[in-house]
């Protein structure tokens, strides 16, 4: 026979259960709702939306092409070999893309994932590799990020431009625990690249000013400056000489066959070039979207 104990308690039980339902309900209600599932078909490149949560398609990249990067021969087959192997399904390394501006960092990941797309895009089974880019101020959210994409039935190359650490930032954490040293680790559909004009993601002075000023320095300076050590590949950009940035300024007369004197031209981009302070891809490239303007046409 039923006890009046147990009587009760199953009485209490089911008359809770339609409030509990009602609070549950509620509480549905109240939650936000969850961001949209990205359509990772509509486009091979994608901005990350950390506020959101979303990826915005980007259907026209603005990019150069492969051939029209100069100067930067070595690295750009390095970059091209490790990507490939990526896009193919092998093993491959993060890479952090380091060294003088304006010398096609940015412009060389774009431009690499546009070419093993291309170049793959024949192959049996081949689907296409994702761009994503992250922005700096959002690298505290690649953990949500990574989420998204684990499951999914693509490849991702993410990409964050010019990225680099104050003294008070915090956020390079979360990029190491992503990189490496987190319990479920980067996803292998998952790649990053990052530019940067620190070698070490850090202002030199930063780096000096811990070793003075901290308890343990060495300890507190290993602490930031292991963070680049988490990208098996760096790339090192360095400034061109006279010869390199002339050949990117012929390169680009002859892409978009502009019929301008050789020697007025050389003259006058040496001329832009020392105005600047600085002779660079960058550089190279400001100097054409000034000629091919003056010239009646466009570089679009």
């Amino acid at each position: 026979m039923t006890s009046h104990r147990e009587a009760g308690a199953a009485l209490g039980a089911s008359d809770l259960e339609p409030t509990l339902k009602r609070i549950a309900e509620a509480l549905e209600r109240l939650a936000p709702p969850l961001p949209p599932a990205a359509d990772f078909a509509r486009a091979d490149a994608f901005v990350w939306q950390a506020k959101g949560g979303l990826l915005h398609p980007v259907v026209k990249v603005n990019r150069v092409e492969m051939a029209l990067l100069h100067g930067i021969d070595q690295v750009r087959d390095i970059l091209v070999e490790n990507t490939e192997r990526f896009a193919r399904g092998y093993a491959a390394n993060n890479a952090l893309l380091w060294g003088a501006r304006g010398m096609g960092k940015s412009s060389l990941v774009k431009a690499v994932h546009a070419d093993i797309n291309q170049r793959l895009a024949a192959a049996p089974g081949y689907r296409p590799m994702k761009l994503i880019e992250i922005h700096r101020e959002d690298i505290e959210n690649l953990p949500d990020l990574m989420a998204i994409l684990r499951e999914q039935p693509y490849r991702f190359l993410i990409f964050c431009d010019d990225l680099s650490f104050d003294a008070e930032d915090t956020s390079y954490k979360s990029l190491k625990s992503v990189l490496e040293g987190g319990i479920e680790g980067r996803p292998g559909n998952v790649i990053l690249y990052a530019t940067s004009n620190r070698r070490h993601l850090l202002a030199r002075e930063m780096i000096e000013n811990e070793r003075s000023t901290a308890l343990n320095p060495g300890e507190t300076v290993e602490e930031k400056v292991s963070l680049s050590d988490r990208f098996g590949l760096w790339l090192g950009f360095h400034k061109c000489s006279q010869d390199e940035y002339l050949a990117m300024i012929y390169g680009y007369l002859e892409h978009y066959k502009l019929d301008a004197d050789r020697t007025k031209t050389t003259a006058e981009a040496l001329e832009w070039a020392t105005t600047r302070g600085a002779r660079s891809g960058r550089t190279a490239w400001q100097f054409i979207q000034d000629l091919v303007g003056r010239a009646g046409k466009t570089t679009g």
